[in-house]
């Protein structure tokens, strides 16, 4: 068969496929426009709408993604001011307890110094009170010795009691002076 393509004649050999009619091409041609036009209106519309909603749901997700991420990082940043504040707090109550304890510490010591002077002048009052009582006690005895040797010495009765204590005061106020 032969047929014209660009003003030049060849012969081609299309087997079953050749048009044997002229109007079988303008048939074809017009299906063909047909179906582009079907397509065109009816299929293509509906290929752009899907695809808008797949790229607007992308975008979407990427929208959300990003909220997320930006929810995210202010959640961190929260996240580490609370940090930092439970340091601070945990630092400022750290030193509290250490300055209570020196306070505890300090007080405890004044109370066992006020203890201590109350014990030793406790003790001292004691012993002034017990000075005091062995020097009457030791007055007494060494007053009695003294007179009894007193009496002896110079023959004479010392039995009259104010006689005997100036005696004795005499004698122990001569000991003190000699020391």
């Amino acid at each position: 068969m032969i047929t014209p393509v660009f003003g030049v004649l060849q012969e081609v050999d299309l087997g079953p496929l050749a048009p044997e009619h002229l109007s079988e091409i303008f048939i074809g041609i017009a299906f063909m426009l047909l179906v582009f036009l079907v397509m065109w209106k009816f299929i293509v519309p509906a290929f752009e709408k899907m695809y808008d909603e797949r790229s607007s749901r992308i975008e979407g997700g990427m929208q959300r993604a990003a909220a997320a991420e930006a929810k995210a990082e202010a959640a961190l940043a929260k996240y580490n001011d609370q940090l930092a504040s439970a340091r601070e707090e945990a630092a400022r109550i750290r030193e509290d307890a250490k300055n209570a304890g020196a306070q505890v510490v300090a007080e405890a010591r004044e109370k066992a110094s006020k203890e201590s002077s109350r014990i030793l002048e406790s003790g001292r009052a004691q012993l002034e009170a017990e000075r005091s009582q062995l020097l009457a006690e030791l007055r007494g005895e060494v007053g009695g010795l003294a007179t009894t040797l007193a009496g002896k010495i110079v023959g004479e009765s010392l039995t009259d009691d104010e006689r005997a204590n100036r005696t004795v005061d005499r004698f122990l106020a001569e000991l003190e002076t000699a020391r």
